[in-house]
């Protein structure tokens, strides 16, 4: 694996397979009921095997016999193919709709779906079989998802990060993540069960000159199949055009009328594969009608070339503009819905999500992580003696002060009521104690003004740490730590910070 295996399972809580895709795997690695037992599992689901028999009588096999049974599915085309063909089934219905944030999981799995076709097409057309390739593809670029689903306000900063300054997924990936969703989606292929060649593959289909050479030309055929695939659902498709078909001539031996016709086959066979899967192929066409069709538009044109250009350049001059300020504002947008706005403090929600977040990276570099919890003493008889309006201007002051002494790169936030917290990355526990101490201080010094009044309030704190190879390297134990740190500073007197090592 290209990625330390304790670094994945701090990041990410992997997904359990679906229960019916489990008894499929279970019942083809038994030699010699599996077919039997196979038929027997997908025949339980009628849902599921009313799409296979679907499928096995459509033109994608073009049988001269009509199947109107899994066993006899099984039969004719084969225990891998059916597998296979359950498992997409299986695995795409476990991952449909609109999730929160604007991630389309039918758009997801309608490129996928494409790949996994370009795959099949290609595997066929150079060995004239394509065994497991169909759903490999398929499942290529699965971490995304898992990754979208266990970290989404994470993986929206990487989707903002690719559309702003054009950069491949996994580069953002890797800097936001510490790894990608190809080491992702092969540890969870792995985790499933299903056989080394799918998922190591997968470990590398966007960098296939690493693969081990036993894997190297599947990997090719993956990444070429993305490729194909982003043609019908990306962008600078003329661009892409052009590198496929050397690709496709280069290494596959096609020549230029073979190359366009594969291509245009995607496209057919991936919208009659859509159908099966019951997800809307929408205007997909294949390239050679796209490319009639605006060929015709051009001819009605009355624009110089000159003219032509200039506009091209102007179009993709907005839209680079656009999409940098479409980041600028989810941004702003992700800030407010963060902070709190009384304090000015980042909220309750998002102290949780930065605590697991820093933490999950100080265990990645090894580096300490420290955490103080913060309580405004006796603030109740402030709220009861002087008013609500009080306690709210003094709550804001106190917000200042702590934005006020923190470093950029800590995160102060207020954590409920007149409990406060920082998260200090990379800081010991004597440094996080310097840094309460500095901000007990600035707070003992606030004044707030209520006819003729002076209120005045103290803060008692509690520090934790974590330490690289400690016992207490989760989230609720360093909570808890500075807590019960919290709650000896109170008990002894307030207006005072304890450590708890």
């Amino acid at each position: 694996m290209i990625v330390a295996q304790d670094i994945l399972d701090v990041d990410i809580k992997l997904p359990s397979a679906p229960g019916v895709a489990v008894r499929i795997l279970e019942a083809v690695r038994e030699k010699w009921a599996g077919s039997e037992k196979l038929a027997r599992v997908i025949s339980a689901d009628p849902a599921l095997a009313a799409r296979i028999l679907k499928v096995a009588n459509s033109s994608l096999y073009a049988l001269p016999q009509k199947i109107n049974s899994i066993q006899k599915a099984v039969t004719v085309i084969g225990t891998n193919l059916v597998k296979n063909i359950a498992l997409s089934f299986v695995i795409v219905q476990e991952m449909r709709g609109q999730a929160e944030g604007g991630f389309d999981f039918d758009f997801f799995w309608k490129r996928s779906l494409t790949a996994a076709v370009a795959a099949d097409l290609l595997a066929t057309r150079v060995s004239g079989r394509s065994d497991d390739v169909f759903v490999t593809a398929l499942l290529q670029d699965i971490g995304i998802a898992v990754m979208f689903l266990s970290r989404s306000r994470d993986y929206l900063l990487v989707l903002d990060e690719k559309m702003a300054n054009n950069r491949p997924i996994e580069d953002a990936e890797r800097e936001i993540f510490g790894f990608d969703h190809q080491q992702m989606g092969a540890r969870v292929l792995a985790e499933w069960g299903l056989p080394e060649n799918m998922h190591v593959p997968i470990a590398y289909h966007h960098m296939p000159e690493k693969v081990p050479e036993i894997y190297r030309r599947r990997t090719g055929m993956l990444r070429l199949s993305d490729r194909l695939a982003s043609i019908y659902h990306g962008t600078r498709c003329v661009e892409k055009i052009q590198d496929i078909k050397k690709t496709l001539s280069g290494a596959y031996g096609m020549t230029e009328s073979q190359a366009a016709e594969l291509v245009d086959a995607v496209a057919e066979r991936s919208i009659e594969m859509l159908n099966y899967f019951e997800i809307p192929p929408a205007d997909m066409k294949p390239f050679s009608q796209i490319l009639q069709e605006a060929n015709e538009e051009l001819g009605k044109l009355n624009f110089s070339y000159e003219l032509l250009v200039m506009e091209l350049k102007q179009a993709r001059d907005q839209s680079d503009d656009l999409a940098r300020r479409l980041k600028e504002a989810n941004a702003k947008l992700r800030e407010m819905a963060a902070r709190d706005s009384l304090t000015g403090l980042y909220n309750h929600g998002y102290f949780q999500d930065a605590m697991e977040r820093e933490l999950q990276r100080c265990v990645r570099y090894r580096r300490p992580l420290s955490l103080v919890l913060a309580d405004l003493d006796r603030f109740k008889s402030v709220n009861d003696r002087h008013g609500h309006q009080v306690g709210d201007r003094m709550l804001r002051k106190v917000g200042a002060t702590f934005l006020g002494n923190v470093r950029n790169s800590d995160i102060a936030a207020r954590y409920g009521g007149e409990e406060f917290a920082v998260i200090l990355p990379e800081t010991d526990i004597r440094g996080a104690g310097v840094l309460a101490e500095r901000i007990r201080r600035a707070v003992e010094k606030i004044e707030v003004a209520d006819h003729g009044v002076t209120v005045r309030l103290t803060l008692s704190a509690g520090v934790s740490a974590y330490y690289p190879g400690s016992d207490s390297g989760n989230k609720a134990g360093i909570i808890s730590a500075a807590d019960k740190a919290l709650y000896l500073s109170k008990q002894s007197g307030r207006n005072r910070i304890t450590l708890v090592k």
